[in-house]
């Protein structure tokens, strides 16, 4: 095996010596560069229901900070809304990725799926708002919701109910097609069966029973606020007639489609989301 040449540095020398500085700088910048966040477990709760998750801050900011709070989408959990950190945190934002209670079979708050609601995610994201809305380093006027698939929904139907404490919301290819798609499922409730099994994850029947009564598209035209969605055109889950009919009913919103994406996106297309929304949020202002 070649054994790699040692270097040796003559100190003796302004070469040397201006090495060494180059050196201790790129030390300083990678150590200043791994500091530049602060990433904390932190659980908030709502009623008797505890929410786990995780905050990022961005790190040595003393004045308030806006707040980016991420909901994942079916059987997610929180570790999906890592991707965001660097973009976010980077933009003076701080950023709250967490587990809904019963939102999947890997929640830290709760993994009982048979007992997931949209509606309880929704009350559950009103729980985190209001948190941060307390809180003493967070500029509460500036809380942006960002919401991937069913989270993208739920995080519609909060911003809609909330109209007053979320400044824009972000929806990440949204689900809005859950109430018609159950209900062109199970017609009536009494065909809904005690226990439905989608993509091996258990529900129970009170999760069709309260989605064939949300109105979706006459509940979100009370956020008059700005809206990005983002969609992939080769989504085989969602439907993008939605996020287009979603578009027309907002009253400033606008969808910006990434050519070739599915439902999730592969790390050039995240890169392609993350691009849109620093536009969006720059576009917003502090």
């Amino acid at each position: 095996m070649k054994m790699m040449p040692r270097i040796r540095l003559d100190f003796s020398s302004g070469t040397g010596i201006r090495l060494l500085a180059l050196m201790l700088c790129f030390v300083v910048f990678m150590t200043d560069d791994l500091q530049a966040q602060t990433t904390t477990d932190l659980w908030i709760q709502n009623g008797s229901r505890n929410i786990y998750g995780i905050i990022s801050k961005p790190k040595n900011e003393a004045k308030k900070q806006p707040v980016v709070i991420i909901s994942h989408g079916f059987n997610g959990n929180h570790s999906y809304g890592r991707s965001y950190f660097e973009t976010l945190n980077s933009m003076g934002y701080q950023v709250y990725v967490f587990d809904f209670p019963c939102g999947s079979l890997s929640s830290k708050s709760d993994s009982n799926t048979m007992n997931m609601s949209v509606l309880d995610e929704v009350g559950d994201l009103k729980a985190i708002i209001r948190y941060f809305q307390k809180q003493k380093d967070v500029d509460s006027r500036n809380i942006i919701l960002i919401g991937e698939s069913q989270g993208g929904l739920v995080t519609a139907l909060t911003s809609a109910s909330m109209p007053r404490k979320v400044k824009a919301a972000v929806l990440v290819y949204p689900a809005f097609c859950i109430p018609d798609n159950w209900n062109a499922r199970y017609p009536t409730e009494a065909d809904i069966p005690d226990t439905t099994r989608l993509w091996n994850v258990p529900l129970g029947r009170r999760f069709f029973l309260e989605a064939r009564k949300i109105d979706v598209f006459g509940s979100i035209r009370t956020f008059k606020k700005p809206v990005l969605i983002v969609q992939g055109d080769k989504d085989p889950v969602v439907s993008m007639d939605d996020s287009r009919r979603a578009v027309g009913i907002y009253k400033d919103a606008r969808l910006h489609v990434i050519p070739g994406a599915g439902h999730g996106f592969n790390p050039k297309e995240q890169q392609q989301a993350l691009l849109q929304i620093k536009q969006f949020l720059q576009k917003l202002g502090k």
